[in-house]
């Protein structure tokens, strides 16, 4: 743990600094019982902060951002590193797919790594910038640059590669989501859908490509009843950081 300067804010959250051990700080967080799950991590020049950005999704860490604001300053955005103190974790031999929409998945064709910016700017529309920053979102997107195209197949990577995949009904768009590839897992980030059941059909698809792509498991950030409800397991930060790991390069 060389190297690691810890400071914690008032509120008691870990701040993780540029030029941290991003995997030694999980380590800590584990080790000493950390009770949060947000950390704190400034937000620096872009070109910076991507290759730190980057360097905490291969940490394990889910990357969220926020606009903090004092009394009497105009604000200044920070990121929100986020370990989950229970983490949603979809293994393929448990996925499950209701006898109510198994009529639908046949109307529908699943794009891998389609229409990215289309989509990132989609769940923004929806869901508003709360979490999805600016900041974070030119991050991601330099992050994505970087790590080089794709072509069409979304497969396991040595280093962080935000993808995403893209929901068609009779050469429609109507659902998608977006997130980021470490090793042999898939995390998603946030996704949309603009009809009924096309948000189910799009992760059940998803599901059943990582796992034809050879993935370990897809990991579904926080737990929630439609994710429990397609199979998916709740597990700790220790057991999803030791899977996390094990299926990394």
């Amino acid at each position: 743990m060389n190297n690691i300067h810890l400071k914690y804010t008032a509120s008691g959250h870990l701040v993780i600094f540029p030029e941290d051990n991003c995997h030694t700080i999980v380590d800590i967080m584990l080790t000493t019982g950390y009770s949060e799950e947000f950390c704190i991590a400034p937000v620096d020049s872009l070109d910076l902060s991507a290759e730190f950005t980057g360097r905490l999704m291969e940490a394990g860490f889910l990357v969220m951002s926020a606009l903090y604001k004092n009394d009497n300053e105009e604000g200044e955005y920070i990121f929100l590193p986020k370990l989950h103190l229970e983490r949603s974790a979809l293994f393929f031999e448990n996925l499950h797919i209701k006898k109510s929409i198994r009529r639908f998945l046949n109307r529908y064709t699943l794009r891998a790594d389609s229409d990215f910016n289309h989509i990132v700017e989609r769940c923004i529309e929806i869901h508003g910038y709360d979490w999805l920053t600016p900041p974070l979102v030119e991050n991601i997107k330099k992050i994505r640059d970087s790590s080089g195209s794709s072509s069409g197949k979304i497969i396991s990577a040595a280093g962080a590669r935000p993808v995403s995949f893209a929901l068609y009904r009779d050469n429609e768009l109507v659902a998608g989501e977006f997130g980021v590839v470490c090793g042999r897992v898939y995390t998603s980030y946030s996704g949309y859908y603009d009809e009924s059941n096309a948000g189910t059909v799009q992760l059940i698809l998803t599901a059943r490509y990582l796992q034809e792509q050879g993935f370990s498991f897809f990991d579904l950030g926080m737990p929630l009843d439609y994710k429990t409800d397609l199979g998916a397991t709740n597990i700790s930060p220790e057991e999803f950081v030791r899977l996390f790991r094990w299926a990394d390069f």
